[in-house]
């Protein structure tokens, strides 16, 4: 049973007041714009600041999200870490257009990216695979992410037998292990504002250029 009615959870009303996109003094690229939002999250909760939705299509074209954790940013995008034989990845295999999702409740900020996924190279891959803590290191090699295992699965064995393995020696990358890019081709800020006429601001990119664009609320 809900603890709330349908009606109580239909009257929780929230006005957005903390902040304004300046429309008069916006960057060139939504990269640079993106950073001092996440800067301004990551002081804000750096814990949370980044995680993000990540939205990818089936084979059977039905969305799938899934938070996962943003681990770089650079000229080219935002970068993610998974287990190449995941739903996610088997997704991005078959359409690589993804969507990306922040929202940082207590800035009252939502930033939307829409690009492509590539993957990152095996070296990037192995550079971050190595500042891993090594349980986590462990962990990559013990999961076979998305697959189907028995509902009472003990992982304690096999995680046994990995750091066995391992035993006095640096953990390798496992190779469906890794990073994916997602290069930006549109970029959506959403900054909340009182009685809902948010501020929204769009960049698009056309060729090399980025064009901007507002968006009524």
């Amino acid at each position: 049973m809900l603890k709330m009615s349908s009606k109580e959870i239909s009257n929780i009303r929230e006005d957005y007041i903390k902040s304004k996109i300046d429309f008069t003094s916006l960057p060139e690229s939504p990269l640079t714009f993106f950073e001092n939002w996440f800067n301004m999250a990551l002081l804000n909760d750096k814990e949370n600041a980044i995680s993000f939705v990540l939205s990818t299509i089936t084979k059977g074209n039905k969305p799938s999200s899934r938070v996962v954790l943003l681990r770089g940013i650079d000229k080219q995008g935002f970068t993610f870490y998974t287990n190449y034989n995941s739903d996610k990845a088997k997704d991005i295999d078959n359409n690589n257009y993804v969507s990306a999702n922040f929202f940082w409740h207590n800035l009252e900020k939502q930033v939307r990216i829409i690009g492509i996924a590539k993957m990152v190279s095996p070296e990037q891959s192995d550079q971050y695979f190595k500042g891993r803590p090594r349980g986590s290191q462990i962990g990559s090699w013990v999961s076979n992410q998305s697959s189907v295992v028995n509902i009472n699965e003990d992982f304690s064995l096999r995680t046994e037998e990995i750091e066995k393995q391992f035993k006095g020696l640096e953990v390798s990358r496992p190779e469906n292990w890794g990073g994916y890019c997602i290069m930006p081709e549109k970029i959506e800020f959403w900054q909340g504002r009182p009685s809902r006429l948010h501020d929204r601001l769009v960049y698009i990119k056309k060729g090399d250029i980025w064009v901007k664009k507002r968006l009524s609320p």
